[in-house]
Parts: structure tokens; C-alpha cells; sequence
């Protein structure tokens, strides 16, 4: 384990002992770990949102097109 001493505001003080109250922590360290393992759930593996899902679903789902290359697809598509 690692130990750091840290300085922190007030207000982050204070939400420190709400997190520790409603998670029944022993000590602030606790409700420090709790905070960022949380947070650090959405940075190391977020998940996808039902929406984008279904978007790359129906995606994946219509014909593709064959535009051959780079100066075929700019031909096609109003950009030489």
C-alpha cells in the first residue's frame, strides 16, 4: 500500500466525510480510494452507451459500397 499526504480544499474535504458516511468507511483514506476507484472506472474501461450500440448495429447491418479508391471515392462524392 501506498501512503502520500495529500492537500486538498474544504469543499473536497467535506465531500470526503459525506462519502465516508454513506459508505460507512473507516477513514478518509477509504473514502479517497472509494472516489477514485470509481472515477477510474470510466477512464480504464468505459462502456459503451446503448445508443452508439445500436447506431454500429444498424451500421454493420446496411450494403456496402464499392468505390474502389481514394480518386474514385472523391469522384463520387463532389470532392476533386
Amino acid at each position: 500500500m501506498v501512503q502520500a499526504m495529500v492537500h486538498i480544499s474544504e469543499n473536497a474535504n467535506q465531500i470526503l466525510n459525506i462519502v465516508k458516511a454513506m459508505y460507512s468507511l473507516k477513514d478518509k483514506s477509504e473514502a479517497i480510494e472509494k472516489v477514485v476507484l470509481s472515477f477510474g472506472e470510466d477512464l480504464l474501461e468505459p462502456e459503451l452507451r446503448p445508443e452508439f450500440i445500436q447506431k454500429i448495429a444498424q451500421i454493420s447491418k446496411e450494403k456496402t459500397i464499392n468505390i474502389g479508391n481514394l480518386e474514385n471515392f472523391r469522384k463520387r462524392y463532389g470532392m476533386t
